[in-house]
């Protein structure tokens, strides 16, 4: 059987992967509630979604124009 080493590690730490990104949102989330005690959270957690989005947008299009070709 010919495992492909790059996609055991990335399912071997999907779990991870995904706690690190709810807790960047959940992290910047909390940092609105101190800066702004009266935020709304529900309207700073759809903006804290809209810049993760783009931000993944972005790493696609940097995906698609090679910058990560190496390997």
């Amino acid at each position: 059987m010919n495992t492909n080493p790059t996609r055991q590690d990335i399912t071997n730490r999907s779990e991870e992967i995904q706690a690190d990104m709810r807790a960047l949102f959940e992290e910047n989330l909390k940092i609105t509630d101190w800066n702004v005690p009266e935020a709304n959270d529900k309207e700073a957690a759809k903006m804290l979604l809209a810049l993760l989005k783009a931000e993944i947008a972005a790493i696609e299009n940097d995906i698609e124009n090679g910058i990560y070709n190496q390997g």
